[in-house]
């Protein structure tokens, strides 16, 4: 069996979301060609691993270049948990090591400016259901789920 064979996929709902965008997003468009060569340290992707029934999480920060990864403990799936999560394991990094951080467009980042303000770096947001525009992630969170 394969690591990322999958059952068969069903379609998705064909609604529109109610909850509203997250404010002040910076495209992953934006993002500089240096972070997708992986010539430059310091460029991050982050996601959310959610335990069964949404109970728990963990946070996954993976530099791109050096593969570096950091795992931050989440009490819950929410803003503020992750903000929390985040600067924590961002605070273990030396400065000159976090430039940009590219993420998926989840509720759990409507705190990004602060996150932005407080360790100085830039935010990047992915296309909705585009995990292919954050290729180191979302391997490293197949391994760990493995």
């Amino acid at each position: 069996m394969f690591r990322q064979e999958r059952k068969a996929r069903r379609p998705r709902a064909q609604g529109k979301d109610r909850r509203g965008g997250l404010k002040g997003m910076v495209s992953i468009h934006e993002r500089p060609a240096s972070a997708l060569t992986r010539q430059v340290l310091g460029d991050w992707e982050g996601d959310l691993i959610k335990g069964e029934g949404n109970a728990s999480a963990i946070g996954t920060l993976v530099e791109r270049k050096s593969r570096f990864t950091i795992l931050a403990k989440m009490r819950d799936c929410d803003a503020d948990a992750a903000l929390a999560g985040f600067e924590r394991g961002f605070n273990r990094v030396p400065a000159f090591a976090r430039a940009s951080l590219a993420y998926d467009q989840g509720k759990e980042m409507a705190r990004h400016a602060e996150l932005v303000i407080r360790l100085k770096l830039i935010v990047y947001f992915c296309e909705p259901r585009s995990p292919w525009q954050r290729p180191s992630n979302e391997n490293m969170n197949g391994l760990i789920r493995q």
